[in-house]
Order: structure tokens, then C-alpha cells, then sequence
């Protein structure tokens, strides 16, 4: 790979536009925009300056009868004048070309609009419409771009601090300076990672009663859990399924204990590897190991699948960022002594192939599984444990050294014409363990196609009202490093600066089925958006219909899950973020592995990644394109309000038992009821305002992009519970944990703890006040419900 380009610190990034213009030749382009307005005509396609005197007129029409030789007289001098100026407006707009002719197809007539109307140009003196720039879009786009760059991505391993990685990290940085956008920069930073020992090698091996080693078990000296627990330990062996919360519940209802033991977990089951490590440590376990299991990645070597002997691999850090500066940025790590997430395990943990899974589970004793838990190992009869039938037991030994490393985030940016403090942020991971093509090159080729498209239409006359910000991020194989780091030393402003994020990663594993992990604050402008893209797949057909005829579009919304590109934007630091991705019905098997490789994803795509890349590409484009135009940033701010409601349907099931505990739960209902007529009365004064207005807009747009950091609770630590979120978060403050406990008094009454369960509710109850509270906006606008009695 060519690499001219050499990475260097930045001391400084500031992101304000480029050329300063008063706030008096501001206003005046404002008001220009307002006064004088060109329209397309209909009829030929041709578009001039209009003088419509009949409204003028008509303003003056009550003196008809007082000057009527007057009026006739001004008339005449009035249309030599009108005249005169059509021809001075015609004039101006050939030599200074602000009037924009579109080369791109004409006005998109079907647009819709969140916030404003469709065919309402942007204030910013462009002229451009909004259906003109998505066909620009589309025109520019380009499919053979984001094949070469995953090819270049990823040729090899290029895991952060090596020399593949810098080597990728410098051409993409060169990528960025040769768009001529308006900032590139590059942010450097050191971080706490875990690699595997090169002196001393992990180890399996199972062992006789007297503790002598009876069969050592071959591990791939490369497969690792980063952040696991290191050291050995010695015992039987319980097969826990997936590893999810249920499935030890059914362990522990069945007398099964897994105590001193060795955890084997299948991979998946909607449970991150760092969760199922977590569980079985709380559950008593002394280690565990994870395996792919055919029932869930193919392995049929007549297909496409994984290998019998391929482990995957993946982080086992139950939170985000370095583990050893939770809450904080990292910096040089000899100028603050470090502190230790508690997110990080305390038992070892390894990844193993099938086969090995095979051999360890063939050979256990004990109670039979459930049905549901029966995978596909061949010759294995599924028992749970814990003991071998020949009486031995496993012994596994991590070896696993921490190591500073300097890593380096990648931004670049085109400045916004009217608010150009407002961010509208685009994310991927960049590095990857293995080749990574989905983990990796998928998501930094669409970035960069992303980038090259929008700094190209900047120069064909696009003025985003908002700045776009494109970042590559360093370590997000360790738990998203990168992109946390950057959270943590700027979570001060964000939730006043940032509109949305949007990770690019591991966006393509498939070209038919479409998921959005999102922050239901973006779920309008998803739905808008893919009733405009067509179908990577199914040709002449927008991505909505084609999932309307496969059982509703609703399907496509999910939920933000913990080893998402965009988790921590909206649990950690409050903004709306939303993850993509083209998916199969079959999996694709080789993420986090040695084999995710371009051919075996061309392979499972049928040579069709340019195309699938592309689609995404204008997926995200579109809804990039709508918060960078409009007037009002269109977010659902009415959104949790439903959610919350579900929940109180919930509670008020349970309202009389509560209230014989001496529980109240008419405190959250009535914050609810605050939280959702805030929402609805902010939304009713943004329909009934003059949006035109900078100052109007500025203001409600500033309450609206704040919405996502009121549901973080101010009433815990951001270092002991970083994602404070109560709808996405984790911890005992957040809405999930509340209806756990309160599931309690139906499922065990004798584990409902009514102390704790008053404090869930007060912290949540007060958080969800505050939120409405700050959306009422000034403070004589806030009227509570609550009152005082004695």
C-alpha cells in the first residue's frame, strides 16, 4: 500500500466556518431569501424571477376609487420598473450563478417533509432543493468505490498499533485531504489493551483426580477474549446454552449448580460475549468458554460456512472504552493513575473451535438438556454436567498481557452554512484482529464513499445548514475504544452539539434483510428514508415495500444492543445514534474470525457488495441529507412518551399490591403525563411558527437535540455506571431493571425488595420529570402536577 501520508497529532480542531460573515450581512442574506423567491415554471421546464402585482394590487386596493388616474399613471411607471428589474435579477443570476438550473433531473415533487415543506429550499442561498440533492446523491454515488476499498482494508490483520493499522489509518487520512473537505484531523490517544502473551501461550487440557494432565486439547495460539481475567482454574464443566440470563435461571431452578465450574456457552443467542462472561461469573463460575455452534453459524463445508476448527473471538469487557479510565477520556497513563472498570471479569475466559466444544461436551455426565438447548455437534448426546464420565476434570490457563497503545480517530468535516456548531456525525470501526472485511472494510468504504459524495455535491452548490462529520475510529475490536475515548472528552458539549450519529459498521452481511438498531428519536426519519431507497436486491423495489410484503416495515426497528457502533453515542453520551445493516436469513459465520475475508463475502453476496454498499450508502445518505436541510431537526420527541406508557400499563396492573406495600406508583404516571403534553405542546409551537425565522429555529432546535440527554439519570456516576440512560442504559436505574423487579411480584414475591424497588422508582420517576421539565423549556412554562398536602 502506498502510504505518503505520515499520521500527526492535532493540538487544536476547532469546527467553525471557514470565511466569518457578520450577523448584519447575515440577516440581510435572510431577508433576500425571503423577499425574493424563483419558481420552476411548469410549462417548458424553464424557470425566471415572477412579479406577481396582483397581490401588490390588491395591498393597495382600498384607494382604487380616491386615485384612479393616479393608479392607472403608477401602474405604467410601476411595469417599466418591474421590467427593468427582471432584467437586472436575469443578469445577476447568469454572472453570479446563485440561481441553480438543476442538471440532475428536476424537482423531486414527492418528497416528503418532517418539519417543513418538501420543496422548500434551505435558507442558506443555495436555491438547491432537497429533491435535486438526493438525485445528485444518487448520481454521484458509485458502487466500484466501495469494492476497491474493501479490498484494500482489508488484504490483512491490522489490529491498532501495528504496523498494517497505522498503514491503513495513514491512506485514509489521505483519502480525506485529497476531498479538499473543509477540516481533516487526526486525534491521537493512548489506551489500555489486551493481547495474547507471546512468552507463555493459553492453554486447555483435561486432567485425572490427582490432578496430572491426562490429554492436552490444541487451542489456536492467536484466539483470545480481550480484557479476560488471567491466570488458571480447575473444574467440572456445566453447558449453560447461550448463556442468557434465562439460561442460568433454568440451571438454578433445575438444582444444576455452576459453582467452581467451567461455563461452555454457544455464541449468540442475542447475549455479547462480555454479557455471557458476566452471568457466569455472578452465577459462581470459575471460567468459561464460548464456541460456534453449526446450529447457529454454518458450518457445512458443502456451503459456504465456518470450519469445525475456527474459534470467534471477542471482547469480554462489559462496557465500552478503555476499561482502565471508565467515565473519562484516556490520556498518558503516567500522569493519572489508573482505575479499573468493574465491567471488566473476574474469572478467565477463552474463545474454542467446535471440535473442541465437541470433545468436552461428548464426554459429560448429568441431567439431559431441554430440546431448545440441543445444538448441532455431531456425536454429542446433550447432558449438562458437571461431571466427566471419566471422572476428569478441564483445566484452562489464560495468558494475556496488557499493553499501552497509541491509537489514532480520523475526522474530517464539511462546515454548515447556517449552523455550523450542529453535528451531524458518520462513524466506523477501522480496525480488525483478522481481515476484516465486514468487521472493518465495509463500514470505512461506505464512510468514505459517503464523504467523496457530499464534499463533491458541496462544489455543485450544496450548503448544509448543519456540519457533517466523518470519523474513522481506531480499536473497536476492544470494545469501540475509539470512539468512546472521544465521548468521554467531549461529553460536556455533545448533547448541544451533535443532532445524530450514524455507525457504518458491519453494515453489509448480507443484501436482503435490513435492520436499524436505533434510538426510537430516529424512527420517523428511517421510515421516510426507506420509502425512497430502492431494494438492493429486489429491483423497482423501495426497501419499505419489499418489507411491507414480508410482514410491515416495523420489523426493521430494533433496539440499540451493547457491542454497537452506536451504543455508547446514545447510552452514554444522550445522542440519537442509529446502526444499519444488510443482513441473510442464513448468518453469515465469519465475523470475528480469520475468514472474513472480501472473497467469502462476495461469495455470500453473489459478487454484489458494490451494489448492497451503495444502497446503504443512499440509505444513510438520505437521512443525513434531511438533518443537514431542514429548518427543524426532524426528531420524534414524542417518542418515549410511549414507551413509558407501556410500562405504566404494567405498573398499573400492580398498582393495588404496590399500594399495600405503601408503594405509590402515581408519581411516575403523572410524569409521564408531564413528559408527554411537554412533547406534544413543543411539537404543536413548532407547527404553528415561522420556521424561516434563524432565531425561531435556532431555539426550538437546541430544546430538540437536547431530548436524548434528558433520559440520562444525573442520580449516578458516570465512572461507576457510564450508561445512564434510563431507557437504553444498564444498571438498577434504568426502565429495563425496573420491570425485572417489579416482574417479581408475580414470578417470586419473596425477591421483591420493596427499599430497593422504591429507589428504582424514584430514580426513574425523576428522571423522566426532569426530561419534562426541561422540554416545558422556561421555567414560569413548567406546571407540575405534583402537589404538596399535609
Amino acid at each position: 500500500m502506498d502510504v505518503p501520508c505520515v499520521l500527526t497529532q492535532s493540538s487544536s480542531v476547532s469546527l467553525h466556518r471557514s470565511v466569518d460573515i457578520s450577523d448584519e450581512e447575515e440577516e440581510v442574506g435572510g431577508s433576500q431569501m425571503e423577499e425574493l423567491r424563483f419558481v420552476p415554471l411548469e410549462d417548458d421546464g424553464e424557470a425566471g424571477p415572477m412579479c406577481d402585482i396582483r397581490a401588490l394590487v390588491g395591498r393597495y386596493h382600498h384607494g382604487y376609487r380616491r386615485g384612479c388616474m393616479l393608479c392607472l399613471c403608477g401602474v405604467a411607471m410601476f411595469a417599466a420598473v418591474c421590467l427593468s428589474l427582471a432584467a437586472f435579477l436575469l443578469a445577476f443570476i447568469v454572472f453570479s450563478g446563485r440561481y441553480h438550473c438543476s442538471l440532475f433531473g428536476g424537482v423531486g415533487g414527492e418528497d416528503e417533509q418532517m418539519g417543513g415543506g418538501a420543496n422548500t429550499p434551505a435558507d442558506t442561498g443555495a436555491g438547491l432543493y432537497l429533491g435535486e440533492l438526493r438525485e445528485m446523491m444518487r448520481k454521484l454515488l458509485q458502487d466500484e468505490d466501495i469494492h476497491n476499498t474493501v479490498s484494500r482494508v482489508s488484504r490483512a490483520g491490522h489490529p491498532p498499533g501495528s504496523s498494517e493499522g497505522t498503514a491503513v489509518a495513514s491512506e485514509i487520512l489521505q483519502r480525506f485531504r485529497q476531498l479538499q473537505m473543509d477540516h481533516s484531523w487526526t486525534e491521537s490517544l493512548y489506551a489500555t489493551l489486551q493481547f495474547p502473551d507471546r512468552t507463555q501461550t493459553s492453554s486447555l487440557q483435561l486432567v485425572d483426580s490427582t490432578g496430572l494432565v491426562s490429554e492436552q486439547i490444541h487451542l489456536n495460539p492467536s484466539d483470545f477474549c480481550p480484557y479476560s481475567a488471567t491466570g488458571n482454574h480447575t473444574g467440572g464443566v456445566v453447558y449453560a446454552n447461550y448463556g442468557r440470563p434465562e439460561d442460568f435461571n433454568w440451571l438454578r431452578s433445575e438444582g444444576v449448580s455452576v459453582v467452581g465450574h467451567v461455563v461452555v456457552m454457544r455464541v449468540g443467542g442475542g447475549v455479547s460475549f462480555a454479557e455471557k462472561v458476566w452471568l457466569a461469573e455472578r452465577s459462581g463460575a470459575g471460567g468459561a468458554l464460548i464456541y460456534p455452534d453449526p446450529a447457529d453459524l454454518p458450518q457445512d463445508p458443502r456451503r459456504l460456512g465456518l470450519n469445525s476448527h475456527t474459534s470467534v473471538s471477542e471482547h469480554v469487557h462489559l462496557g465500552s472504552g478503555d476499561p482502565f479510565t471508565p467515565g473519562f477520556p484516556s490520556f498518558n497513563h503516567t500522569k493519572f493513575p489508573p482505575i479499573q472498570s468493574s465491567g471488566l471479569p473476574l474469572i478467565p475466559s477463552l474463545p474454542i473451535t467446535a471440535t473442541v466444544a465437541a470433545k468436552l461436551l461428548s464426554q459429560l455426565s448429568g441431567p439431559l438438556c431441554p430440546p431448545s438447548w440441543r445444538g448441532r455437534l455431531p456425536y454429542v448426546r446433550c447432558v449438562l454436567g458437571p461431571d466427566f464420565v471419566s471422572g476428569r476434570r478441564v483445566q484452562m490457563a489464560v495468558h494475556n498481557v496488557m499493553t499501552p497503545v497509541l491509537l489514532n480517530n480520523i475526522f474530517s468535516s464539511l462546515v454548515g452554512r447556517v449552523e455550523p456548531d450542529q453535528y451531524i456525525i458518520l462513524g466506523a470501526q477501522r480496525d480488525s484482529l483478522g481481515p476484516g472485511a465486514v468487521k472493518s472494510g465495509v463500514g470505512t468504504a461506505i464512510l468514505l464513499e459517503l464523504a467523496r459524495t457530499f464534499s463533491v455535491m458541496v462544489k455543485n452548490g450544496f450548503s448544509p445548514r448543519r456540519s457533517l462529520l466523518f470519523v474513522s475510529w481506531d480499536a473497536g475490536d476492544f470494545g469501540n475504544v475509539g470512539a468512546t475515548e472521544w465521548l468521554e472528552g467531549y461529553l460536556s458539549m455533545l448533547h448541544l452539539k451533535a443532532v445524530a450519529y450514524f455507525s457504518l459498521d458491519q453494515a453489509i452481511m448480507g443484501d436482503d434483510l435490513l435492520s436499524a438498531y436505533t434510538s426510537p428519536l430516529l424512527v420517523d426519519l428511517l421510515d421516510a428514508a426507506i420509502k425512497q431507497v430502492e431494494h438492493p436486491k429486489h429491483a423497482g423495489q423501495t426497501i419499505f415495500s419489499q418489507a411491507e410484503r414480508e410482514g410491515g416495515s416495523w420489523r426493521i426497528m430494533k433496539p440499540l444492543y451493547l457491542n454497537s457502533g452506536a451504543y455508547s453515542f446514545t447510552a452514554f453520551a444522550g445522542v440519537p445514534a442509529m446502526e444499519l445493516r444488510f443482513t441473510e436469513e442464513r448468518a453469515y459465520p465469519f465475523v470475528n474470525t480469520p475468514l472474513d475475508s472480501l472473497s467469502r463475502l462476495q461469495e455470500v453476496l453473489g459478487g454484489r457488495l458494490g451494489v448492497t454498499g451503495r444502497s446503504l450508502g443512499e440509505l444513510v445518505g438520505e437521512m443525513v441529507l434531511r438533518l443537514a436541510h431542514d429548518h427543524i431537526v426532524p426528531l420524534r420527541i414524542t417518542s418515549y412518551a410511549q414507551t413509558v406508557l407501556q410500562f405504566s400499563a404494567k405498573l398499573n396492573k400492580h398498582s393495588v399490591e404496590l399500594q399495600s406495600r405503601g408503594l405509590s406508583p402515581q408519581w411516575l404516571f403523572s410524569a409521564r403525563g408531564d413528559y408527554s403534553r411537554a412533547a406534544e405542546t413543543l411539537q404543536r409551537a413548532i407547527d404553528y411558527s415561522d420556521l424561516h425565522d434563524p432565531t425561531t429555529a435556532r431555539f426550538y432546535n437546541t430544546r430538540i437535540m437536547t431530548v436524548e440527554y434528558y433520559f440520562l439519570s444525573q442520580y449516578v456516576s458516570v465512572m461507576e455506571t457510564p450508561f445512564r440512560h434510563v431507557i437504553h442504559g444498564r444498571g438498577n436505574h434504568t426502565l429495563s431493571a425496573l420491570t425485572e423487579h417489579l416482574a417479581l411480584l408475580t414470578s417470586d414475591p419473596r425477591r421483591f425488595d420493596e427499599s430497593a424497588f422504591r429507589r428504582q422508582l424514584a430514580l426513574f420517576t425523576w428522571t423522566l420529570q426532569g426530561a419534562a421539565n426541561a422540554l416545558n423549556g422556561d421555567v414560569w412554562a413548567i406546571h407540575n402536577t405534583h402537589t404538596y398536602t399535609q
